[in-house]
């Protein structure tokens, strides 16, 4: 998901963090994120990693000195989506992963794109029914990031893909207007997975926006 933000933003040694992977909290993984990572950091999440980043900011606001949000949702899990999160966990827990997944692999992206397509696949199957339940449980249980969102005060990013149906561009708008100063940006052509789908473009955004960061 992150390959070529790593190259791309070799500069920064930027770090993917795996707390998401080993804890069963969006508050677990935010402390877990900030306790191994001593010291101010810069956050960039897309998706979950920006739930984990937007409640870091709120655990720890004196640390985050810059925060960068890739088409992800402040708002708390809707009636609608804990009912089809629910079904599909149950799924999960009966090996049926993959029957699950494959058809949500092309909402993830504008367009058609097989190698894409088997690419998200690969990495989500790599997860495994456990762990994907796990992380279904902790974005059903999340807060609700809204609430401490106008406190946040350092300088913040918010991105999203025009065309992202998992998390549309509404949520994206949101995020911007609660934090004061946000810059937002809309990637045209482009959906939910904008690491993968619009690279070159992400990373060009970043660049510039960390370029004008303090120190």
């Amino acid at each position: 998901m992150w390959r070529h933000q790593l190259a791309g933003l070799a500069r920064w040694q930027p770090q993917v963090s795996d707390v998401h992977m080993r804890h069963a909290s969006i508050p677990e993984m935010a402390a877990a994120l900030l306790a191994r990572h001593p010291g101010p950091l810069v956050l960039c999440g897309a998706s979950m990693g920006g739930i984990v980043a937007m409640e870091a900011v709120r655990q720890a606001p004196d640390r985050v000195t810059g925060l960068a949000l890739l088409g992800t949702n402040a708002q708390p899990e809707s009636p609608e989506m804990r009912q089809l999160r629910e079904q599909a966990m149950v799924l999960f827990a009966q090996g049926r992963v993959e029957e699950v997944i494959r058809p949500n692999a092309d909402l993830a992206f504008h367009a058609a794109d097989a190698a894409l397509q088997a690419d998200y696949l690969a990495f989500v199957l790599r997860a495994g029914a456990t762990q994907l339940i796990r992380q279904n449980r902790a974005i059903v249980a999340r807060p609700d990031a809204r609430a401490h969102l106008p406190q946040v005060r350092c300088p913040t990013l918010v991105v999203c893909g025009e065309d992202d149906r998992l998390t549309p561009p509404a949520l994206s708008r949101e995020i911007a207007a609660l934090i004061p100063g946000a810059e937002l940006t809309l990637l045209p052509h482009c959906g939910h997975m904008l690491t993968m789908e619009q690279p070159e473009a992400v990373n060009a955004l970043l660049r510039e926006w960390l370029g004008r960061l303090p120190g």
